[in-house]
């Protein structure tokens, strides 16, 4: 499996956000958001070739956490993603998988980390546009958002950039039946002042429609740096 990083902070989202973690980031995406915080692992990717006794030696390196974070990148479409989550579930971790929403896999998962891409996310100043058509075919796969969300203990992360998007937020819900006490809303931005600018809004829609809010922990604390 190709891993770009390896690391130990405390998680910077959604409901379980500062919860000491061992991060475990695969390589590869099939979108190509414009706002993407880990370009090394979805416009760029880069990483080493780790078998999965490596990956646990890796994260046994840190023995206070009992919480590891499968991320990327998108981790559902590494074909060893099965085997790794369920040797880290065998090793007594509880499991979070952040992903898209668009691929189904076979998984061992204790917090299925849901984070459907808006319309935000089309990267049309990015690339040339060269990704628009495949990211928009792809971003939304509600088929597979039912079957996680029947499957798994969940919650759907939302990145808002601007008010206008609860509009599809608020559809996406309601075509999926979601359970709204799931819903975590999270300011789009990758330095602490955007993050401040949007989270006084943000918050006063989370206050309005009972949504929970989602800081950047990671991005507040530390800015915008790798293995953080």
């Amino acid at each position: 499996m190709k891993i770009s990083e390896i690391f130990y902070s405390v998680q910077g989202e959604g409901v379980l956000a500062g919860v000491p973690s061992v991060f475990v980031r695969t390589s590869g995406c099939n979108l190509r958001c414009a706002w993407c915080d880990t370009p090394y692992t979805s416009w760029s990717p880069e990483g080493t070739e780790m078998s999965i006794a490596e990956i646990l030696a890796e994260v046994r390196q840190h023995p206070a956490a009992r919480h590891v974070v499968v991320t990327g990148g998108e981790p559902m479409i590494q074909p060893a993603i099965g085997d790794l989550t369920r040797a880290l579930h065998d090793a007594g971790l509880h499991i979070t998988i952040e992903t898209a929403g668009t691929v189904w896999a076979d998984v061992a998962c204790d917090l299925m980390s849901i984070s459907p891409k808006l319309a935000n996310s089309t990267p049309r100043e990015r690339d040339a546009g060269r990704w628009v058509a495949t990211h928009d075919r792809l971003r939304l796969q509600p088929d597979v958002l039912r079957r996680l969300i029947a499957a798994f203990e969940y919650q759907l992360k939302f990145v808002i950039a601007d008010p206008a998007d609860m509009e599809e937020v608020e559809s996406l819900i309601a075509a999926l039946n979601a359970d709204r006490s799931r819903v975590v809303l999270m300011p789009e931005g990758i330095d602490a002042g955007t993050l401040a600018k949007r989270s006084h809004w943000l918050v006063e829609i989370c206050k309005t429609r009972g949504f929970r809010f989602s800081p950047r922990l990671h991005v507040m604390i530390w800015g915008n740096r790798r293995g953080v």
